[in-house]
């Protein structure tokens, strides 16, 4: 008996480890920004809540791992060789057998909460199956179109969740829809240092498609949308000048710094930037930047 335990433990411990590497390198571009957010634009903070919405949130970022890494295997054993597809800790069938199980699995979670949060999980997945399944993640628009929506899709489920209310008001919907802009026109930040595994496996992308163009773009885009977000959420004077500062320091890095290194360095830079872009509603909730 003491045997059979010890099999199904250490069975148990790989399926975790498991899940684990299929999500861990998504915590700081999707866990930690959506969280920060769902936390500002709520009005109620009860950790119970959070920690329900924590766990919507991982599992629906499993859910997209689990399919996006089956699509993406050869392009990780240069980029990411330790993802599970890539390492051959599990196969592409299998890969892509659990993501159509965890499907099933969220819409489930989802029932627990509401209507609202349950059709949310569905567009989700609807979104997903175009990404990868219809292949638009080979298209440099289509992406960060499948992107914006997937990523919004987390915000308003575990916005939600967080409030226990069956919509948002009118501050969270305003937080959303700048969210959504913001990740639709910059979210190519991360092909930046991807560029090989891209032109590998295909994929289209706007560093790919438009080199210079791109990186111009981000010199131009960083600072300006900085500076519109700090004043749509009327930010104190020196809140908006650190702001700025930052959006313009991480354009000006993506347009003079670009081997593979340094994207990636870039690409850190960014999500600090971009969590920052999901903390100025708290100006509004707290007045917490009106300094």
């Amino acid at each position: 008996m003491s045997g059979f335990t010890a099999t199904t433990l250490r069975g148990a411990l790989r399926h975790f480890e498991t899940a684990w590497l299929f999500t861990i390198s998504d915590f700081k571009t999707v866990i930690f920004p959506v969280m920060i957010f769902a936390t500002v634009v709520s009005s109620r903070h009860n950790p119970l809540a959070l920690s329900c919405a924590l766990c919507w949130l991982w599992f629906h970022l499993f859910q997209s791992n689990a399919s996006n890494q089956s699509y993406s295997a050869h392009e990780d054993v240069l980029n990411k060789p330790w993802r599970p597809v890539a390492s051959g800790r599990i196969s592409v069938k299998d890969s892509r057998t659990l993501r159509w199980g965890l499907m099933v699995f969220c819409l489930g979670i989802s029932s627990l909460f509401s209507l609202n949060v349950v059709i949310t999980s569905g567009v989700y997945t609807v979104l997903l199956v175009m990404h990868d399944d219809f292949h638009l993640s080979h298209h440099p628009i289509f992406k960060n179109l499948c992107n914006a929506g997937g990523y919004v899709t987390y915000e308003l489920g575990c916005s939600l969740i967080l409030s226990r209310e069956s919509s948002l008001d009118g501050t969270s919907i305003k937080a959303l829809s700048c969210s959504a802009l913001v990740i639709l026109l910059t979210i190519h930040a991360q092909d930046f240092a991807d560029v090989n595994g891209d032109r590998k496996s295909g994929r289209r992308t706007l560093p790919i498609v438009v080199p210079e163009g791109s990186r111009i773009y981000m010199l131009c885009a960083l600072p300006l949308f900085s500076f519109a977000l700090a004043s749509f959420w009327s930010l104190g004077p020196l809140s908006s000048v650190l702001f700025v500062s930052m959006g313009s320091w991480v354009g000006i890095r993506y347009f003079l710094f670009r081997d593979e290194i340094s994207d990636q360095s870039n690409f850190r830079l960014y999500i600090i930037w971009f969590m920052g872009v999901h903390l100025l509603p708290a100006n509004v909730r707290f007045h917490a930047l009106a300094w």
